[in-house]
């Protein structure tokens, strides 16, 4: 184990040491009722980097953005290089995931990520959730979990909707920098079912010297009846933006003084988008036989600007580019279980389950233009891209301290491309099976222990597979494979130690035939060589009593290249070797109530030398309030120590006026927002 990994290590055995530690010395307490990721899952998780976060969790936690809700996920960091309105920049288990590539996001069966989509591979946007109508998030790590196939080898998190509030509400929030949000719900009784409905629009400009002007309106009606094994429901949501954006900027010109660190170079970079779905979500049981299905159809656009390189390419109009996307998805997810069943005298499930996911985009472009006016086309496509996937899965049970979930997985992909450059159309098809195994063993004494085997893939955006000519240059252009395999492998353990006291530690490692991206910005592939990437994870999770939890997650990773003279180096760049993620919440239904969380990701390689390095960021937010019966009043500090850290740092070549022709290598950077103050009152009845 490299030096560096093996003292970060150290230093982070101690530091959990010390936490569950302190949380061991209260077994005394009574017993209380424990949901969320203290939860006892020994006997039903597949693997110990399994959980789920509650309702209660993810809206006591004060956040920046909608998006932080995925930090629930142990290890898992959310930034912004760009407006608010955007997708957010994702890192998990030494993964750079840009925004959201090999991390799968789902919505109530509907994946948030997008193939082929203009920004990139995966884009996954999920400014259209509103956070108090989520029930729970379900989050699983590595390629194992037999339902999960493209873009999930880092995993996956899937945000479960609420199927009847507890109560209706309506809130407001007012914060600096112009900052304001109001939300609404309610759930009542109709036609036998339940109705629940509610809306949300918001508003921000932002600390920016270029107000963001970034505004939102979201919906959602959705009707449900049934119990928890035969049910029905169709859920309607609705989402709308508009932003600006100041994006990436060069540390130099901060150095100098031209620039303030929350300045902007070209103010008409931004965007808007919309989207809008109707899904259903259907069960039933009859005895051993269980059917559970999912199926969605919606519509989405996007209009983005953006400038990362300034005037490097056109020193005349400047070097910003528009990525536009229109299209509608539809999908369908089915799963069929056969319960209580025979493997070699073994109780055993079998399940088989069908997905497919289908996008039919009609407007697909990249071009070059100056405040938001086009100068020069680069392409314009209407794609489809189509999967669908079998899976066959038996979970056994051979005795009371062992039980296997063993499957293999089919996908078949239809790619079709019509591009303005007739040389760039065509079609293809491709197909990947991957073979999943997870061992468990125990519970012995409430500890088991998890080996996971599986593969996993990543699909490559549609304009890459039918490649010919780049359109930047006119220049031949080498087509890439349509699919990619990956495999994952994790040893863990889950401990639990009292009714309230849960911890886990997985060693995993991942392996991609290739770092395999469809640039957006530029309009074709990057085929990077293989890689190798491999840490640990400890977390601990401590539910003192009713109005006390505390909790504390570390995750260790490391990634390299497997053809360092490819890359001039060993080292992916920007891989988060150190996260830490820590924090409380106190308080009951009634009275005061708060809750504050750190979270620090380390220094991260920016070039594949190490030769230049990010600066780390540590972050604290803190919220304090009060309850009543029917109302409630909060207090929301974030970045509670006024850090000048940054969300992102990137190291390439960039152009400023009256600078050479060929640019300079610089570090670019997206700062993190400074301490800010936000006020809620929310009303229920």
């Amino acid at each position: 184990m490299p030096l560096s990994l093996r003292s970060s290590l150290r230093r982070s055995i101690l530091a959990l040491a010390l936490l569950t530690g302190v949380a061991a010395a209260q077994d005394a307490l009574e017993p209380i009722v424990v949901t969320g990721k203290a939860e006892n899952l020994l006997g039903e998780a597949q693997a110990a980097s399994q959980g789920q976060s509650s309702r209660e969790e993810l809206l006591e936690r004060p956040w920046l953005r909608r998006g932080e809700l995925l930090e629930t996920v142990p290890g898992l960091i959310v930034t912004q290089h760009s407006g608010d309105g955007k997708a957010n920049q994702y890192f998990v288990r030494g993964y750079n995931l840009d925004h959201g590539t090999d991390f799968g996001t789902f919505v109530d069966g509907m994946p948030a990520n997008y193939r082929a989509h203009a920004h990139g591979q995966g884009y996954t946007d999920l400014n259209f959730i509103i956070p108090e109508f989520v029930e729970r998030l379900d989050y699983q790590k590595g390629p194992f979990a037999a339902h999960r196939g493209d873009l999930s080898t880092a995993g996956s998190a899937e945000f479960i909707l609420v199927d009847e509030l507890p109560r209706g509400f309506a809130g407001i929030t007012m914060g600096e920098d112009n900052y304001w949000r109001g939300v609404f719900g309610d759930s009542v009784a109709l036609g036998g079912g339940v109705l629940t409905y509610g809306g949300e629009a918001s508003w921000y400009e932002g600390p920016w010297a270029l107000p963001e002007d970034v505004h939102r309106f979201n919906g959602l009606l959705r009707w449900h009846k049934g119990d928890e094994d035969n049910y029905f429901n169709v859920t309607l949501m609705g989402s709308q933006g508009e932003w600006r954006a100041t994006d990436q900027i060069p540390l130099r010109a901060v150095q100098a003084g031209q620039l303030d660190r929350f300045g902007f170079i070209d103010p008409s970079n931004g965007g808007q988008s919309q989207r809008y779905s109707l899904s259903t979500n259907f069960g039933m049981r009859e005895g051993d036989f269980v059917v559970r299905g999912k199926a969605y159809a919606g519509y989405y656009d996007l209009d983005l600007f953006s400038n990362f390189t300034y005037f490097l390419d056109d020193p005349v109009n400047g070097d910003q580019f528009r990525q536009s996307d229109a299209r509608a998805f539809a999908g369908a997810d089915i799963a069929v279980d056969f319960e209580n069943r025979s493997l070699f005298g073994a109780e055993t499930t079998y399940t088989v389950g069908f997905q497919t996911h289908n996008d039919w985009i009609s407007d697909l472009g990249l071009a070059r233009t100056r405040f938001r006016n086009d100068v020069t086309p680069v392409r314009e496509d209407d794609v489809f891209t189509g999967s669908y996937s079998l899976y066959v899965q038996a979970k056994t049970k051979w005795n009371d301290w062992f039980r296997t979930e063993a499957a293999v997985r089919g996908d078949l992909f239809a790619f079709d491309v019509n591009s303005d450059l007739a040389a760039n159309s065509g079609s293809d098809i491709d197909g990947m099976v991957v073979p999943k195994l997870n061992l468990i063993f125990g519970p012995w004494h409430d500890h088991e222990l998890y080996l996971n085997l599986g593969g996993g893939f990543h699909s490559n955006d549609a304009r890459g597979v039918t490649l010919k000519v780049d359109p930047n240059t006119g220049t031949p252009a080498a087509a890439v494979d349509p699919l990619v395999r990956t495999w994952g492998t994790e040893l863990g353990v889950r401990s639990q130690w009292s009714d309230c006291l849960t911890t886990t530690v997985a060693l995993w490692a991942l392996f991609n035939d290739s770092e395999l991206l469809y640039v957006g910005d530029a309009g074709n592939v990057d085929a990077g060589p293989p890689t190798t990437r491999y840490g640990v994870e400890f977390a601990a999770y401590y539910r003192v009593a009713d109005w006390f939890s505390f909790d504390g997650e570390v995750s260790l990773a490391e990634g390299r290249y497997n053809d360092i003279w490819a890359t001039g180096g060993p080292w992916i760049e920007n891989q988060v070797p150190v996260v830490v993620s820590s924090g409380f919440t106190l308080g009951e239904e009634r009275g005061l109530f708060g809750a504050m969380r750190a979270r620090y990701f380390s220094e991260r390689p920016l070039t594949a030398t190490k030769g230049v390095q990010s600066s780390d960021s540590f972050q604290v937010n803190a919220r304090v309030g009060y309850r009543w019966e029917s109302c409630e009043v909060a207090l929301d500090c974030l970045n509670l120590l006024d850090r000048a850290d940054n969300d992102i740092e990137y190291y390439y070549a960039s152009r400023l006026p009256g600078e050479g022709a060929a640019g300079v290598e610089d570090i670019h950077f997206h700062p993190a927002e400074p301490r800010t103050l936000r006020a809620s009152v929310t009303w229920y009845w």
